[in-house]
Parts: C-alpha cells; structure tokens; sequence
C-alpha cells in the first residue's frame, strides 16, 4: 500500500515535469494586448515566460504558425455540474430549500462525471463558477476547473461568491381577466416591501452574531456570511429589472463594506453612471434577451454591455441560470461576440470571458490571462473565438493537455461510420 502511494504521488509531482514551448502563435494575453507572432513558456504547470522569441531550451515544443492562442475562457456564473437533464428531477442538483440558506456550498453538489463539462470544455471553456439557485441568500460559488476525478480535483478556490436573489419589484395590474382571488396592489406591495425587511433582518441579525461572545453557539448560516459582512467576499446580487437594480443598490449604499456585483443586470444600462461610480461590476447575461418594453428598440440588450463598458463598468458576460445554462455553455464566446459586433470593443468581450470573471470570484491571480506566473490554462484555436467559425484544437489546464472528446464527437464518429446503403 505504501509502495503504491509513493508511486501516485510522484505521478502527480511530475505531471507537470515536462517543460512546453508553445510557439509561433497569435497569443492573445488579454491583460497586456496581442502578439501577433509570439512564444510562451510553460514550465511545472505555470506560464514562465511570454515573448515574441523565447529561445529557452525545451522538452517539448508545439509548433502553432497561424493559430491564436488565448487563455482559458472562464464561465462567471452557470449551472454547469450541477444540472445534467433539466426534465429529470434526478439529475437536477441546483438548490436547497429554505429562503436563507448561505451555508450551501454549491461545489460539493458538481457531478465530476457531467457528460456537459467535457462539451463545454471543447469549445475553451477551462474554468467554471457553479452558482447555488434558491429564494433569498442561495449560498456560496467556488471556482472549478473542467476537468478532474472528484471535486477535490476540480475545485480552485473556494467561496469565490455569496449569492442573494433580489425580490422582484413588478406589480401584477388587475384585468378584465384577473381571478377573483388575485392580490390587490396594495398586497402585493406590503408582501415586497416584507421581503426586503426579511433580507435587512437577516444581515442584521448576521452582523450582531459577529459581535457576539467567542463562546457563544455558532450558527453555521451567520458564520458563513461573515467574510461577506467584512467585504473579503463579493457579494452576487441577481437583478434583472430596472426597479430590482435600483432597490438592491438603495439597500447597500447602507453597508458600505459590501463588495457588490450585479447578476443578471437586464436594465443594468439604465443605472451604467452610478454602478461605474461605485465600481460594481455586472456579470451580464441578457444579451439573447428579447426586449421587455414596447419602447425598447430591437437592439437594447445587444448593446446593453457596450453602454456599461463605455460608462467604466467591469462587465463579464455569461449564459444566465436557465435549464438550458449547463448545455449552452459551450457558446459562451458567440454571445461575448453578440455584444461584440453591438459596439462592444473586442478586446472588452474577450476580457468579458477571461480576465473579468477572474477578478469578481477572486482568482484573477491563477486565471483569466497569458502572463507570466499564472496558471497555464491555454487553448489554441484556428481563428477568432469570438468567430463561429473558428475551431478548438488543442487545450490546457494546468499545464495538462485535456482530451476535446465529448458526447458530441462520440455520437458524430459512431454515425459518421454507421453502414452505407447499397
């Protein structure tokens, strides 16, 4: 038994031994602009050096004239892991009950045998922030990389997000065809102005729980909303309403500590000036959105990235939570591209699924860039991966080459093969 661990732990300490130059390549560092013809040194698993010419010898170089390399795409928020078939209950793992829940930790509930990491992870995806869903306080994220054995494999970082699902602020009008029973406005009022003050209650009583006596009980829903409460953890608050934003950032211009991010953020463009001032980002993820006002030209969630960046507005782009987030995450870069071809700068909708996403969960250190001193999670692809057309060829996480075999190219080879008629 000793004999065979000793043999898995030097397996695991020269996994990384191999020392790769890629070169040749159009690298695309994000963080300090593009080479268009350059090299990048990866030793033990990190990015040693990137040049225009490395000439440092290696045990291994990959030859990449004409390709582009770029660092791994890193998904800000997603239900990846955590749903496989939406239509069966059984395979659906996104949420507890109860309406303030922060202790729920969302990667312990990853499945590291989804059929959909690998999917996504042939089309650039490296990296992955699966968020809790619920009513109020929803729990925290972490950072995964797609690939791995068992959670411990694939979790980065842990507590990279608290999570708070802001009340909705829309009021049902009475019609013609209303039922008898529906909610007055005046109810419907007094109900949402009750789920603010459940929130106020929460955080207060979370914050008089900080103060308390070192031998008092702990309770592990405020202990864990205590990194949030001293600002060393962001806190996600997913809005999408022009009223949702506006209230949620009402709320918290009363606890000044807070590290606020807006989720979701459909009407985020309205507020741009303010969330620039205050430098919250926007994880956006309404770019598909139809319009929701008859006023709204046919465009307003296309361009609403472009306006928040051009206000000075962080913004990373993502799928959204629906059903469909898990299978759909494979085309993060074409809805980057979205925004992109609606006056959001290239190189913004790049950063938007790299380096932006890093810094809100707190891992911009290791991910998110070519630089020197990060992780080497890297892919090369055969064109722009904002263009539908380009292709993933090779791809690293960590310095390991991972295999680009998903579902999808298992089921495209079997019927590629399947008997000719005669």
């Amino acid at each position: 038994m000793a004999k065979l661990i000793s043999f898995l732990l030097l397996a695991l300490t020269t996994a990384h031994a191999d020392t790769l130059l890629l070169r040749g390549a159009v690298v695309h560092t994000v963080a300090k602009g593009t080479l268009e013809t350059g090299d990048v040194l990866v030793r033990d698993g990190k990015i040693a050096a990137v040049a225009a010419r490395i000439d440092e010898k290696a045990d291994r170089v990959i030859e990449l004239k004409g390709m582009h390399l770029y660092p791994g795409l890193v998904s800000a928020g997603t239900d990846l892991g955590l749903v496989e078939i939406p239509a069966l209950r059984a395979a659906v793992d996104d949420r507890e009950t109860g309406e303030f829940t922060p202790e729920v930790e969302s990667w312990n509930a990853v499945n590291p045998d989804s059929e959909l990491i690998p999917v996504a992870r042939a089309n650039g995806i490296t990296h992955f922030a699966p968020i809790p869903q619920g009513k109020f306080i929803t729990g925290s994220s972490g950072m995964m990389a797609a690939r791995g054995w068992t959670i411990e494999d694939m979790l980065v970082r842990r507590h990279t997000a608290m999570h708070l699902v802001w009340p909705g602020h829309s009021l049902k009008i009475p019609g013609p065809n209303t039922p008898t029973d529906a909610k007055s406005l005046d109810e419907q009022s007094r109900e949402r102005k009750e789920k603010v003050r459940e929130i106020e209650r929460f955080f207060a009583d979370a914050e008089a729980w900080g103060k308390r006596d070192a031998k008092a009980a702990k309770v592990p829903a405020w202990e864990a909303m205590q990194p949030v409460l001293r600002g060393d953890v962001p806190l996600i608050i997913h809005a999408d309403g022009q009223r949702e934003i506006k209230a949620a950032l009402t709320w918290s211009e009363s606890r000044p500590k807070l590290r606020i991010v807006i989720f979701g953020g459909r009407d985020a463009w309205m507020h741009a000036e303010e969330l620039a001032k205050r430098k919250i980002a926007v994880v956006y993820t309404e770019v598909f959105t139809l319009p929701v006002r008859s006023s709204d030209s046919y465009d307003v969630q296309f361009a609403a990235p472009s306006i928040l960046h051009q206000a000075g507005v962080s913004v990373a782009i993502s799928e959204g939570l629906d059903r469909a987030s898990a299978s759909g995450q494979r085309n993060l870069p074409y809805i980057a591209a979205q925004a992109a071809a609606f006056g959001l700068p290239a190189d913004a909708a790049l950063a938007s699924i790299t380096l932006v996403p890093a810094q809100i969960h707190g891992v911009a250190d290791r991910l998110g860039s070519i630089e020197p001193g990060k992780d080497a999670s890297l892919f090369v692809a055969t064109g722009d991966i904002l263009d539908i057309r380009s292709q993933v060829k090779q791809l690293w996480i960590s310095g390991v080459e991972q295999s680009l075999e998903s579902r999808h190219t298992r089921l495209a080879e079997k019927y590629r093969n399947r008997p000719k008629a005669k």
